[in-house]
């Protein structure tokens, strides 16, 4: 009985420390990408969100404003909404 709880504790811990990595990966990426943003590297993808590049392939002429897209699906979704 007690080397199943010294397993399951080791298990336990084992398990919050790859979990709480993986928070701090997504923070410190999520910190890095507002950051290049502030920087002008990156823009918001005007539909979900996402940083892209500003140097994307996938963007249009919106006006004066040149828009970029992480995906063809945002690009096409942003263009329905423009069109309503």
């Amino acid at each position: 009985m007690l080397k199943f709880l010294v397993i399951a504790a080791a298990c336990f811990i084992l398990y919050k420390l790859l979990t709480n990595d993986r928070k701090k990966k997504v923070e410190v990426k999520k910190n890095n990408d507002e950051q290049m943003a502030k920087e002008g590297v990156l823009v918001k993808d005007p539909v979900c969100g996402t940083y892209v590049s500003k140097d994307s392939d996938i963007r249009i002429k919106d006006g004066e404003q040149v828009r970029c897209f992480c995906s063809y699906e945002c690009r096409d979704k942003y263009l329905k909404m423009i069109k309503e």
